[in-house]
């Protein structure tokens, strides 16, 4: 058992580990076709099950883990690849993009916010939700910054991004939404990571704009919020 312990301290180890996981997790997906067997939401279950089952700490695995979240910034900057193939419907659609994302950061934050602010929650619950709908690394900082539970903050982020990559296409199809660009913003800025995946399951147009729109998601959240909070 100590033995085992040991392992999951190793950056090597892990990386192997959690890519595994995924791994066996995508196979399952799509041998059984069921949405509540997302790959990732199936990969975090898995991981848990084998952590408690080793006894493994929380505290050791991140450790071991680090590796796999520095990855996380290459990879969305990764995503500058599929925009560049795609630059020509950027140019065409720029001016509507901005103002799609821009308006899509004013509710996804006033929404939440009014919300909260509704039910009696605190500024801390107030500052961890806020940044739902960007990605992990950002939402994290704009949380941490404002006061609110980074950890808790991550937790609700992959969860907007599951639901929103399950549900996102069936929702614009049942509105008649068409327009590939349309698609990859909506699921982009609503559901980040997770819904430029989809995206991205759905059309190269779909999934470069998707990934243009986690960044400019960032950008305008980022600025927003403060704004924001000011404000109310």
């Amino acid at each position: 058992m100590e033995t085992v312990k040991e392992l999951f301290a190793s950056q090597a180890f892990v990386l192997a580990f959690v890519l595994g996981t995924y791994t066996f997790s995508l196979w399952l997906f799509r041998k059984t076709k069921i949405s509540l067997l997302h790959p990732l939401l199936t990969s975090i279950f898995l991981i848990i099950v084998v952590l408690k089952l080793f006894d493994v700490e929380y505290q050791t695995f991140e450790q071991g883990s680090s590796i796999v979240d520095f990855m996380l910034g290459p990879t969305v900057v990764a995503l500058g690849v599929t925009l560049y193939d795609q630059v020509t419907h950027i140019k065409g659609n720029l001016l509507s993009i901005l103002t799609s994302i821009f308006v899509g950061a004013i509710v996804g934050i006033a929404s939440v916010t009014v919300v909260l602010y509704a039910m009696g929650a605190n500024e801390a619950l107030v500052a961890t939700l806020q940044p739902k709908s960007v990605t992990t690394p950002i939402a994290m900082s704009i949380s941490e910054k404002f006061g609110g539970l980074p950890s808790l903050t991550a937790v609700v982020v992959v969860a907007v991004g599951i639901f929103g990559g399950i549900v996102g296409p069936f929702v614009l199809d049942k509105l008649g939404v068409s327009s590939k660009i349309a698609r990859g913003l909506a699921l982009g800025a609503a559901a980040h990571g997770m819904g430029t995946a989809r995206a991205m399951e759905l059309g190269a147009i779909e999934g470069a704009i998707s990934g243009l729109a986690i960044g400019l998601m960032g950008a305008a959240t980022a600025l927003l919020v403060p704004l924001m909070r000011m404000i109310m």
